[in-house]
């Protein structure tokens, strides 16, 4: 083999991973695992208890639960009596915020509770959440008004709000508990994605959004709750509750438009 075709078999080949972090080169003569990592992209967000710089190249943001269920007239929440409005108030800052971290190559994680149509994983603790006193419409049942099937997978029940679209390039993980992280690939999706930095939002800020987000922070990621991204239709005091507890113990609290004007400022600059 003359000198030229080494060269030329040396860089043919393709890459292994999607990470932009974590990735492999292939090709039929090597398999070279020490890629360089590409230079950061540091954007520094306005937070409380501290200001926090994160590279956006690691970076990814989560929205949980944001389903016609927990969102829309005619969905679970909506059927039992309970005022689902509260949980619509994410729809308006998250429509500027994903366009502009998509333009900055942030991930966006769509992390949704839809079950197996059969519920073979659910225990009885986990259907006994949606039918307490065992009768009325539970985990998997239709509603009476559209039949759409309770959190189920595929259904408009489960399906994101249509006020929130989602890009072809954005990623979808079907949760089943109250952590999008537990019996998920989340975990390793973000780990393939080189994540370390990951934005909370969604719905309910004290419970899936919470745990979700204490999960993340056991795993090692830092993490940050962008406040107005986030509601809840539990009483004021659990939100305040909740954003007490991030600071202090879990991460960080920001809102929409000091992670935009933190982008901007990169931008600019």
């Amino acid at each position: 083999m003359s000198a030229n075709e080494q060269r030329a078999e040396s860089v043919a080949g393709g890459r292994l991973g999607l990470g932009r972090q974590f990735a492999w080169w292939a090709t039929a003569r090597e398999v070279n695992m020490a890629m360089p990592a590409p230079t950061p992209v540091p954007v520094t967000i306005a937070c409380a208890p501290q200001n926090v710089t994160v590279d956006l190249l690691r970076t990814a943001i989560i929205v949980i639960d944001m389903q016609n269920d927990f969102c829309a007239p005619g969905g679970w929440v909506d059927h039992i009596g309970a005022d689902f409005r509260p949980d619509r108030k994410p729809i308006a800052p998250l429509q500027k915020l994903l366009p502009a971290l998509r333009q900055a190559g942030v991930p966006v994680i769509w992390v949704n509770w839809g079950n197996r149509p059969d519920l073979a994983n659910m225990p009885p603790n986990q259907i006994h959440l949606y039918k307490p006193t065992g009768v009325g419409v539970g985990l998997g049942d239709p509603l009476p008004g559209s039949g759409a099937r309770v959190l189920e997978k595929d259904s408009w029940a489960a399906a994101v709000v249509d006020e929130l679209p989602q890009a072809p390039q954005d990623i979808k993980v079907d949760k089943h508990r109250i952590s999008g992280f537990w019996d998920t690939p989340l975990d390793s999706i973000l780990r393939n994605l080189g994540v370390r930095s990951i934005l909370f939002t969604g719905v309910n800020t004290d419970q899936c959004v919470l745990h979700s987000l204490t999960d993340a922070n056991f795993l090692g990621y830092g993490c940050i709750l962008v406040e107005d991204c986030c509601a809840t239709t539990s009483p004021e005091f659990c939100t305040e509750a909740t954003v007490w507890n991030v600071k202090k113990c879990f991460g960080f609290v920001t809102d929409s438009a000091a992670v935009i004007g933190a982008l901007d400022a990169r931008a600019a600059g």
